[in-house]
């Protein structure tokens, strides 16, 4: 009997590293579920596939909303397990604190820290059950260094790093693996056209970080790599 094919569900799969993630497993054989509220950019995605003759399922989520979320696992959960989450829903503002106005941070918090929790609480029962599982976070460099016209974005990436190594902790006793991929400058659509095109040469590929992502999951049983920096050779922006 063949083994299984792994489920990995990616969030904000629509552009950037969660889609170069998606493209990555793909490759290997899984059985890729991708997230994003965009359905249309999604779809592009198995247009880039197809002449692999492979392809990815589709399910608009918007991680903010924890009934998107659950209803979104039950979908996944009726063919397929989730061996592994990947967290990759973010967005930011790039403003300073007295600049961002109240829903711009709402709208930071709810989708890059409450979302990502929303996403981990729906796996963890099945995970549990199953006996085992990898969940994968997507961070960044403002967990490491102090950067300015980041506040709100800085609270959620590192409120998310507290919750993630905290949950680490837990759920050990579940041979659930906790890994968490602290990138610099990559050239994904959160920073401006402007932005990346004045510093295309020194900023990491999205499909450079999504190889280090497949290869942090396929490690032994036994083994885990719970936090990755990765940062531009050149150092930060």
């Amino acid at each position: 009997m063949s083994k299984e094919k792994p489920g990995i569900w990616i969030t904000g799969a629509s552009s950037g590293i969660g889609k170069s993630a998606a493209i990555e497993f793909a490759k290997t054989g899984a059985k890729v579920f991708v997230s994003a509220r965009r359905a249309t950019e999604l779809e592009r995605i198995n247009t880039e596939l197809d002449s692999d003759k492979i392809f990815v399922e589709v399910i608009p989520c918007n991680v903010a909303s924890q009934t998107n979320v659950d209803q979104t696992v039950k979908k996944i959960l009726v063919n397929s397990k989730i061996d592994c989450l990947v967290n990759c829903a973010g967005i930011t503002s790039f403003k300073l604190a007295e600049e961002n106005s109240i829903n711009e941070i709402n709208d930071i918090i709810n989708t890059n820290l409450l979302g990502s929790i929303y996403t981990i609480k729906s796996v963890l029962p099945q995970m549990i059950s199953n006996g085992g599982g990898t969940i994968i976070n997507i961070l960044s460099a403002v967990t490491k260094k102090v950067f300015i016209k980041s506040s709100a974005y800085s609270a959620s990436k590192c409120g998310l790093l507290g919750y993630t190594n905290s949950l680490r902790e837990e759920v050990r006793r579940y041979n659930i693996k906790v890994i968490n991929i602290i990138p610099g400058a990559t050239a994904t659509p959160i920073w401006s056209k402007e932005i990346r095109t004045q510093f295309s040469e020194r900023m990491m590929s999205s499909d450079d970080i999504a190889r280090v992502l497949v290869w942090a999951f396929l490690q032994k049983e036994n083994l885990v790599t719970e936090e990755i920096v990765l940062r531009p050779i050149e150092g930060d922006l």
